[in-house]
């Protein structure tokens, strides 16, 4: 991950985010009208979301589900299709990714950008170790490595694995593979493209990240870790 190239991947994305929004944009007011169709509920769901440095922000989708008080379980992430929650409406534009069109707000807004670590739910926030938390370096994106190695089919820690892997390992050539595959997971589904991370790949890359990158004071200390103890620390002091 260089500076330059994160800078002009961000104007990139901004550009790109707006000529995306033109071209979507028939298509997601027919969204929005079948899914007021259906049930009359609300067209967006808002979700707080763990962004760059650890900030929070609010990250649109459009609604897929009959209720959104379901209480979350982080043991079971993935919503099946046979999920009895799911609209008629949820279930499509969740097959083709559809309902993840309107954070391509967030990315005009700078909460996002198109590739980068998959946003998590605060929920999550206490349970990364602090050399892990170099995933904050950068944006979250809309895809990301670990979308095209299984996304919800994967373990908390293959997925923070790959968010960190990415981080460290960005590049021109790495978001165009990631962008292939993403049309690929599209079409054959996510479970296809399961790949499970080793632990010598997982001890490689924790090595890496320490000899590489430096986690910001500012990441630090959103997640409640001081720069000085963060070795020593096996997790985040905060549930905020």
């Amino acid at each position: 991950m260089t500076k330059v190239y994160l800078q002009f991947k961000y104007i990139a994305d901004f550009i790109f985010a707006l000529l995306g929004l033109i071209v979507v944009s028939p298509l997601m007011a027919g969204i929005a009208i079948a899914i007021k169709a259906e049930d009359g509920g609300k067209v967006l769901l808002r979700q707080l979301r763990t962004g760059r440095y650890g900030n929070k922000f609010v990250c649109y989708k459009f609604r897929s589900m009959k209720s959104a008080d379901v209480p979350f379980d982080k043991s079971r992430p993935v919503i099946k299709d046979n999920n009895d929650n799911l609209t008629k409406v949820g279930k499509f534009i969740r097959k083709f990714k559809f309902d993840e069109l309107p954070q391509l707000f967030n990315v005009i807004k700078g909460d996002m950008c198109f590739i980068g670590p998959r946003p998590l739910l605060p929920v999550y926030d206490c349970e990364y170790q602090p050399w892990e938390l170099v995933k904050f370096e950068m944006k979250p994106g809309l895809t990301g490595l670990s979308q095209v190695r299984g996304n919800g089919h994967l373990s908390i820690k293959a997925r923070k694995y790959y968010d960190a892997y990415y981080v460290v390992h960005a590049s021109p050539l790495l978001d165009v593979k990631i962008i292939l595959k993403t049309v690929a997971v599209m079409i054959a589904g996510e479970r296809r493209f399961l790949r499970h991370v080793s632990p010598e790949e997982y001890a490689a890359l924790r090595a890496a990240v320490n000899d590489k990158v430096k986690v910001s004071d500012k990441t630090y200390a959103n997640f409640g870790i001081s720069g000085s103890d963060a070795k020593d620390v096996t997790g985040c002091k905060t549930a905020e």
